[in-house]
């Protein structure tokens, strides 16, 4: 194995053990090193700043996305800094580097409409479809993450008080409420599992062999689910979740520290990408009441 390699496996074994990452992300901050390093070589160039801009520049020519170049860069650059720790390099060469200026997205969301037409319609015909209905009501009760959903085991949810306990990212711990809608379903499918399966696991939500469900299975059942169910060709994924609950939240006058806390962002400004969507809320009040409208 050669020294860039053995490097690299230290940084993600840092990244697993120490830092706590998810392993989508250690695979993801992987395959941008890797990608970094093989260009290196193929072109054999040093790790200079002019080599790091050509670099982005490729990288920007091949996936015209300017996002994908500023992961990339922050991803590598997170590569050195734990070089320059451990004192195998005495300077970061990413230092000075800047990413290119993002254009903000916005998350996209479902209307209250939407959400709620589409959680009532799902259909009780099987334990499957029951399933998905506590899921997904689940879902949108407490703005998990995929992951968190698919990892959700019965110790974690106290029903007596309508909470769960999430242990997140990085670790983090943090108590999320329920709904007695999201309660009502929920054990209406944990009487079917119980009825089919018997108490052979500790995971809430389970596949059709009675295993745990996996988050690519979520994101299939829900995008064929929604067409099913809506007839929309809208393009729908369990995150889609998430950035509703914060939404529909702010817009009836949550406070933005309480909907950080339930979404567990270490940072605020995380949580107040969702504050622009309420522009089209202002709007309406705006052209409704002001005088001289």
């Amino acid at each position: 194995m050669d020294k860039s390699r053995k490097n690299l496996n230290e940084y993600l074994s840092y990244l697993k053990d120490i830092l706590f990452f998810s392993p989508n992300t250690i695979r993801a901050y992987g395959q941008d090193i890797i990608q970094f390093i093989d260009y290196i070589k193929e072109n054999n160039f040093k790790v200079n700043k002019d080599n790091i801009r050509e670099f982005m520049s490729f990288i920007f020519l091949k996936t015209k996305n300017k996002a994908t170049v500023s992961r990339k860069v922050y991803a590598i650059r997170s590569f050195y800094d734990f070089l320059l720790s451990k004192g195998i390099i005495d300077k970061n060469p990413f230092d000075g580097i800047r990413t290119p200026k993002v254009d903000k997205k916005l998350p996209q969301i479902l209307t209250e409409k939407e959400m709620i037409d589409f959680l009532n319609n799902i259909p009780a015909d099987n334990i499957l479809n029951i399933r998905n209905r506590a899921l997904f009501e689940m879902l949108y009760a407490t703005g998990l993450r995929v992951s968190e959903i698919a990892g959700l085991k019965k110790n974690n949810v106290d029903k007596r008080e309508k909470l769960i306990r999430i242990i997140g990212k990085g670790k983090k711990e943090r108590i999320v409420p329920f709904n007695k809608t999201a309660l009502e379903a929920l054990n209406v499918y944990q009487d079917e599992v119980y009825k089919k399966f018997g108490n052979t696991t500790d995971y809430v939500f389970l596949n059709y062999k009675g295993t745990k469900i996996s988050e690519r299975s979520i994101e299939r059942i829900l995008e064929k689910l929604f067409v099913e169910v809506t007839n929309s060709d809208k393009k729908v994924f369990p995150h889609l979740f998430r950035h509703s609950f914060a939404s529909h939240l702010l817009q009836r006058g949550a406070n933005l520290r309480v909907i950080q806390e339930l979404l567990g962002h270490s940072n605020l400004t995380t949580t107040e990408k969702y504050t622009s969507l309420n522009y089209s809320d202002l709007l309406k009040v705006y052209n409704k009441f002001h005088p001289r409208n």
